[in-house]
C-alpha cells in the first residue's frame, strides 16, 4: 500500500510542479500577448480549464514514464485529468467559474484514484527509473 499511496503523493506534486514550472511561463506568453488568465477566465474559459488540465498533466504523464510506468497507465491518468476538465467545461455558465475550477480539480484528484484503483497492480509495487 506504500507504493499506492507514494504514486499517488507524486502525482499531485507533478500536478502542482506543473502548474508552476508550465504555468508561469504560460501565464508570461499570454501577456506577451496583450491577455491573460484573468482575461480568459471571462473570454474564454473552456480555454483557460484545458490549459490548466494540460500544464497538470504533462509533467504527471513525464514522471510516470520516467518511475517506469507504460503508456497505458499513462493514457489512464491522462483521462482521468481530462474527463473532469470536459464536465466541468459543459457545466460553463450555469456553475460560478471559481466553484466549477474547484469542482474540476476534486474531479481530477478522485478520477486519479479512480484509475490507481481500477489497475491495483500497476501501482501497489516499486516501478524503477
Amino acid at each position: 500500500m506504500r507504493h499506492f499511496i507514494r504514486h499517488y503523493v507524486e502525482m499531485v506534486i507533478a500536478m502542482f510542479a506543473g502548474m508552476i514550472v508550465l504555468g508561469l511561463p504560460a501565464e508570461g506568453a499570454l501577456r506577451a500577448l496583450g491577455s491573460s488568465s484573468s482575461e480568459l477566465q471571462v473570454d474564454a474559459p473552456a480555454l483557460l480549464l484545458l490549459g490548466m488540465a494540460v500544464t497538470m498533466t504533462v509533467p504527471m504523464v513525464a514522471w510516470m514514464r520516467f518511475r517506469g510506468h507504460g503508456w497505458r497507465p499513462c493514457a489512464e491518468m491522462t483521462a482521468a485529468m481530462f474527463v473532469p476538465t470536459f464536465a466541468a467545461i459543459t457545466l460553463l455558465g450555469a456553475v460560478d467559474f471559481d466553484a466549477l475550477m474547484m469542482w474540476e480539480h476534486v474531479g481530477m484528484l478522485l478520477a486519479m484514484l479512480g484509475a490507481m484503483a481500477a489497475r491495483p497492480a500497476e501501482y501497489l509495487h516499486a516501478h524503477q527509473h
